[in-house]
Parts: structure tokens; sequence; C-alpha cells
């Protein structure tokens, strides 16, 4: 699951970019428009799902 949870959290990363990029309205650091926001959600909660799992292993 860790490597699988890391591939989705980093498309979503490159899918947010990618969509910043091209967006008149949204900006690297911040969602300005719908579909901005749908994508910075999802990247947010992989990153918050990695993250945490990072900090598990490293307590175990």
């Amino acid at each position: 699951m860790p490597a699988d949870l890391h591939t989705r959290y980093i498309e979503a990363h490159r899918t947010w970019a990618d969509h910043a990029d091209d967006c008149d309205t949204c900006t690297p650091a911040q969602h300005a428009c719908p579909q901005g926001a749908r994508l910075w959600e999802r990247f947010s909660r992989l990153q918050d799902a990695y993250l945490t799992h990072l900090r598990k292993k490293g307590a175990s």
C-alpha cells in the first residue's frame, strides 16, 4: 500500500500543478476555481495520508 499511496500522492501533485499552470485563476499556492479546489483537496488528502504513514513507520 505505501508505494501505491506514494504514487497516487505524486500523481495528484502533478495533476494539481498542471492545472495551476493552465488555469487563469489558480496559482501554484492557491486554488481559485471549482476544479482547482477539487484537485487541491485530493492532493492535500493524499499528502496528509502519506505523511501520516511516514510518521507511523518511523515510530515503529
